[in-house]
């Protein structure tokens, strides 16, 4: 472990400082600007989730530093604006936690759940950012599962919600038949209705949408592949089958699984 957390950060700050110079920089880095650069930063957080995921400290650390990059990109990118620096970003998110938990940081002795404090706690930022609804603040760019679940995280925090389960899930059966009833120019939308019905009902469960979703991606990634190994095994080309046949290798590899 470094002792000089500082000099590195400084170091880092000072290599995208010298990337961005107009006259003596890199010239893809000087070209990027807070749009161009987004998606790389989004894919980075991602990969960082994929390390978390594989249990992978050494990627974890290497993909916390392409994450860190991002932020001091963006945050050069804002100096040279003239609208801030890495140090005040730095400043701003030490300033909203000592905020955000003022049974650590200040006076505040109340027996208030921690997190239905944060939650006020946060509803007055975004109040003082001159918000109007409950759902202000949920992020456009969010992907839209999570997005989905956060709307009605919000909408349930003032009352509008399912009081159980079954609600939601009667709405999922609703949504289902209205789909298979829409016509071409509905069934955007009607297949919208009941991706977010489903959503509530996961949540509604007690789990994380995203969560399920990306487990459900790992078992069928893995019971696929299972597929095309068995049928290799076999001397048989796996598309080459017909759906009956490919069926068939589906449920043996969940019977080897058990």
């Amino acid at each position: 472990m470094s002792d000089v957390p500082n000099q590195h950060i400084d170091r880092l700050l000072s290599i995208m400082a010298r990337l961005r110079d107009p006259q003596t920089g890199c010239e893809w880095d000087r070209q990027q600007t807070f749009a161009t650069i987004v998606p790389y930063t989004i894919e980075e957080a991602y990969e960082v989730a994929e390390a978390i995921a594989q249990d992978d400290l050494a990627s974890l650390r290497d993909e916390l530093g392409d994450l860190l990059l991002q932020v001091v990109f963006h945050a050069r990118m804002a100096e040279e604006l003239g609208h801030f620096a890495f140090p005040d970003v730095a400043a701003a998110i030490s300033d909203k936690l000592e905020a955000r938990h003022p049974h650590i940081f200040g006076d505040d002795t109340s027996d208030h759940a921690q997190t239905e404090r944060w939650e006020q706690i946060k509803a007055r930022e975004r109040a003082d950012k001159g918000a109007t609804s409950a759902v202000d603040g949920v992020a456009v760019a969010l992907p839209a599962l999570m997005r989905a679940e956060k709307l009605q995280k919000r909408a349930a925090r003032v009352g509008f919600d399912w009081p159980d389960p079954s609600g939601a899930a009667d709405k999922v059966h609703e949504e289902m038949t209205e789909l298979a009833e829409a016509g071409p120019e509905d069934r955007l939308e009607e297949a919208g209705d009941l991706l977010f019905a489903a959503v509530n009902l996961v949540r509604l469960n007690g789990i994380a949408p995203e969560d399920a979703l990306r487990f459900a991606n790992a078992k069928f990634e893995r019971r696929f592949r299972g597929m095309e190994q068995l049928a290799q095994a076999n001397g048989v080309d796996f598309a080459s089958l017909s759906l009956d046949a490919q069926e068939a290798y589906w449920q043996a590899v969940k019977r080897s699984e058990k």
